[in-house]
C-alpha cells in the first residue's frame, strides 16, 4: 500500500509553525561595519519568514536540513550542498523545517563578486565552506580576515545546478500546480491532465514551456526532488520517500534524484 503524505509527516504532527516578520529594506539602506558577517541557527520548529528584503547581500545555506526561499513565482530549495545568493534589496520569503541547521553570510552592499544581481544557486564547495568557517574564528586577525574575505569573494560562483521550481500562475495550469505540490506522487500524465482540463496536450505543453521554461515531466521531477529533500532532511528512509513522491522503486527514485540534484539520496542524507 502506498505510503501517504500524512504518514511521512507524522514526525511533525501537532507542531505549530513559527512566523517571523522582517522589514523590507532597500539595498544599502543600512550602513554596516562588516564586509562578510556570519549567522547560524538551529531551527527549533517549522518556521516561515514573511516577504522581506535586506540592505545587504545574503548567502543562504544549511549545515544540515532543508529550507525554502521564494522570489515571486520561483521556489528555491536550499541544502548543505546548494546555497542561494540573495542580492540586497530583493524581496523574498522563506521557510525551514524543524531541526534545520541554518547558515547565512551577509555581504556588505557594494561588495564586488562574480555573482549576478539576481538570485542564483551557489555550490557550497569544501573550499568555500572552509573559508566561511574560518571567518567565524574569534582569534582571526584583521589582516587574516581581509585575506579570507577576498578569497571567499574569489571562489563564489553560480552553480550549474539549482533546485528551482517556477510556479505557473495562469488559470489553465493552476489546478495542476496545486495538485502536484499537494501530492508530488500524483501519477497523472500531461495527456491525462489535458483531458481533465478539456484542453489539448499541445496547448498544455506550450503553456508549461512558456511559463516555466521547461517541460511538464522535468517540472514534476523537480517538484518531487524538492519535496524529497525536505523528507530526507527529516530523517525518513529512502524507500519511504521514494514511495511518497511517486516512484515505483528506491532505485528509480535515486536515479531521478541524482539527475536533478547531482547527488544520490544517500549522499544527501549523509551531508
Amino acid at each position: 500500500m502506498r505510503v501517504t503524505q500524512p504518514t511521512a509527516r507524522r514526525a511533525r504532527k501537532g507542531a505549530a509553525t513559527a512566523v517571523r516578520n522582517l522589514p523590507a529594506l532597500a539595498a544599502g539602506e543600512v550602513e554596516v561595519p562588516f564586509v562578510i558577517h556570519g549567522y547560524e541557527e538551529v531551527v527549533a520548529r517549522d518556521t516561515t519568514w514573511n516577504e522581506h528584503s535586506h540592505p545587504w547581500h545574503e548567502l543562504l545555506w544549511n549545515e544540515q536540513g532543508a529550507s525554502t526561499a521564494v522570489v515571486g513565482s520561483a521556489v528555491w530549495c536550499v541544502t548543505p550542498a546548494l546555497g542561494l545568493w540573495m542580492p540586497a534589496g530583493q524581496l523574498h520569503s522563506g521557510s525551514a523545517v524543524t531541526g534545520t541547521s541554518s547558515r547565512a553570510h551577509f555581504f556588505r552592499y557594494g561588495t564586488t563578486s562574480a555573482l549576478p544581481s539576481a538570485p542564483v544557486a551557489v555550490e557550497i564547495t569544501p573550499l568555500l565552506r572552509l573559508l566561511l568557517d574560518r571567518l567565524g574564528e574569534p582569534e582571526l586577525t584583521a589582516a587574516s580576515r581581509a585575506v579570507t574575505e577576498a578569497m571567499v569573494l574569489d571562489v563564489l560562483r553560480p552553480s550549474p545546478r539549482a533546485l528551482l521550481v517556477h510556479l505557473p500562475t495562469s488559470e489553465l495550469l493552476r489546478p495542476i500546480v496545486d495538485a502536484v505540490r499537494a501530492d508530488p506522487g500524483d501519477q497523472r500524465t500531461l495527456t491525462g491532465w489535458a483531458a481533465a482540463l478539456g484542453r489539448s496536450p499541445r496547448t498544455v505543453t506550450r503553456a508549461f514551456r512558456a511559463e516555466t521554461g521547461t517541460s511538464f515531466a522535468r517540472w514534476v521531477a523537480t517538484v518531487r526532488a524538492q519535496h524529497a529533500v525536505r523528507l530526507l532532511a527529516q530523517g525518513f528512509e529512502v524507500d519511504v520517500v521514494a514511495d511518497v513522491v511517486g516512484y515505483r522503486s528506491a532505485s528509480a527514485f535515486g536515479a531521478a534524484f541524482r539527475r536533478t540534484t547531482g547527488m544520490t539520496p544517500g549522499m544527501f542524507r549523509a551531508r
